[in-house]
């Protein structure tokens, strides 16, 4: 009875602990201040902080996507390579026929990327041809 006793106690007093922690006002540990809503400050300054924050985080974003962009259009081809997964959607792919393109065998694929026509092994994703225009 007492085990049980000093083990409901314990658990009780683990429980009311992690509660408390719970409840303590959050630190921002980036900025060195309390948000406002914790700190009393009131909600216009919490609504500049946000504006602010996310046009950063869109800022980095952008950024981000242009060097991203940039980095695929340098990007040079060879035969022998694994095409990169970002390229194999429906997207890319061309019809032989309309593009006045080599017939490809069976299980390959004709995709238009920056200009380039490539032909590529669908089985293994391994280019087969490039075409340049």
């Amino acid at each position: 009875m007492k085990k049980i006793l000093t083990a409901l106690a314990i658990s009780f007093s683990a429980l009311m602990a992690s509660s408390l922690a719970a409840a303590a006002p959050h630190f921002d540990q980036d900025r060195g201040y309390d948000h406002p809503r914790n700190s009393g400050q009131g909600k216009r300054n919490q609504d500049f902080r946000d504006a602010d924050d996310e046009d950063r985080m869109q800022d980095k974003r952008r950024m981000r996507e242009e060097r991203g962009v940039q980095r695929l259009q340098q990007h040079k081809w060879q035969t022998g390579y694994v095409m990169p997964q970002h390229y194999r959607g429906n997207g890319y792919k061309v019809e032989y026929r309309e593009h006045e393109l080599p017939r490809p065998d069976r299980k390959q694929q004709w995709y238009k990327i920056n200009n380039d026509y490539i032909l590529v092994d669908s089985e293994n994703n391994s280019i087969i041809r490039i075409l340049g225009m």
